[in-house]
C-alpha cells in the first residue's frame, strides 16, 4: 500500500503503476518471502533468472525500475539497488514505408476517419494516443504546426503539420 501512495503521490500513470507492482509481485514470488527482506544477492540471483528466462531487455529493464522504484522511494534502501543496472538497448531506425506502400496503406482505411487518423500519424510521426487526443484546436496552420497535448511522458510539444496534410 505504501509503495502504491508513493506511486500515487508523484502522479505516475496509471499504467506504470500497474507494471511497478506486477515486477514487485513477481519478486516476492521468486524470493519466497517479503520482498522487504531481500539483499543484493537475492536481486541479482533474480536478474539472472530474468536473463535465464529469456526475458526481454525491454522487460529487464521495466522489472529494474520497478524493484528501484520500491527500493528507492518506498522502503529508502536505494544501496541494494546500486549494482543492477539497465540493459542498453540498440537503437534502430524505424521502417520507412516507400510511397507505394504508405498509399496502399491508407487506400486499405474505407472510412474517412481513420484514414485521416493514419495519415496524421504517419506524416507528422505521432503515436496513437497522440493522434486520438488530436482537436481541430491543435492544428496551427499559420505556424503549420500541431499541438500535442500530454504525449509520451505527459510533456505537450509540437509536431511539424505537412502542407499536404493540411489540405
Amino acid at each position: 500500500q505504501r509503495m502504491i501512495d508513493d506511486m500515487r503521490m508523484r502522479k505516475m500513470a496509471e499504467k506504470t503503476q500497474t507494471h511497478y507492482l506486477l515486477w514487485v509481485r513477481r519478486f516476492t514470488v521468486f524470493l519466497g518471502r517479503s520482498p522487504d527482506t531481500a539483499t543484493v544477492e537475492d536481486l541479482r540471483r533474480y536478474q539472472l533468472h530474468l536473463v535465464d528466462h529469456g526475458t526481454s531487455p525491454i522487460s529487464l529493464n521495466a522489472a529494474i525500475s520497478g524493484l528501484k522504484f520500491f527500493f528507492d522511494v518506498t522502503l529508502d534502501r536505494g544501496e541494494l539497488m546500486a549494482k543492477m543496472q539497465p540493459v542498453p538497448l540498440p537503437r534502430k531506425l524505424p521502417v520507412v514505408l516507400s510511397r507505394d506502400e504508405a498509399a496502399r496503406l491508407l487506400a486499405a482505411a474505407h472510412n474517412l476517419k481513420h484514414q485521416t487518423a493514419l495519415s496524421v500519424a504517419y506524416a507528422a510521426g505521432l503515436r496513437v494516443s497522440e493522434v486520438v487526443g488530436l482537436k481541430v484546436t491543435d492544428i496551427d496552420s499559420q505556424r503549420m504546426t500541431l499541438h500535442i497535448e500530454q504525449g509520451k511522458g505527459r510533456k505537450d510539444r509540437y509536431a511539424m503539420l505537412p502542407p499536404l496534410l493540411l489540405e
